[in-house]
């Protein structure tokens, strides 16, 4: 996970020049949405490598839908601070180039044998979807942390498309599935 205190994303995110009150109201809900979409991802994966974790179907679906319940919220929490935070950075370039890449390969799996194997009864398109866009936020998030670390950081335009191409994807899709998960 990415570091808070000045260091990583949350560090880069504050260096381009919107308020402290906003940057620090991104960054609390970016971490909690890292947080969550990191706990999602990894009991689905934790499944898909054949860990019975928890050890009983009807325990899994509990998880399955708390972890997409937590998600669903930490991400319906991230609408407001990304979008004032998109307000304050807007460039003066009408639009620059995204700083995360596509979806990868690893992050394009089919989980219905797993879902099935699992026990668990959920959508697995819903799954799959849900699970595409935590894993890009994550994967996004530790492509700006490298980016700090290397003194990289994508212009204001850049980074703007990016956390605006974010939003499109999280808010508009996968808020639906994970609440269509959690229920």
């Amino acid at each position: 996970m990415s570091e808070t205190n000045g260091n990583g994303w949350a560090g880069l995110m504050r260096s381009y020049g919107v308020s402290d009150a906003t940057a620090e109201r991104l960054v609390r809900s970016l971490t909690a949405s890292e947080v969550a979409a990191l706990a999602f991802c990894r009991l689905l994966e934790r499944w898909a490598k054949g860990e019975p974790e928890p050890c009983t179907a009807p325990k899994r679906e509990a998880a399955l839908r708390r972890a997409a319940e937590r998600a669903e919220t930490a991400l319906t929490g991230l609408e407001q601070p990304l979008g004032r935070f998109l307000l304050e950075l807007e460039s003066d370039q009408a639009e620059g180039r995204s700083w995360y890449g596509e979806p990868g390969a690893g992050e394009v799996v089919e989980w219905e044998e797993v879902l099935r194997r699992a026990g668990v009864a959920a959508s697995p398109a819903r799954v799959s979807h849900a699970y595409l866009e935590l894993a890009v936020l994550v994967r996004a998030l530790e492509g700006l942390s490298a980016s700090a670390r290397f003194a990289s950081a994508p212009e204001r335009g850049s980074l703007w498309a990016g956390l605006f191409d974010l939003r499109e994807n999280l808010l508009n899709g996968a808020v639906d599935d994970l609440r269509a998960l959690a229920a």
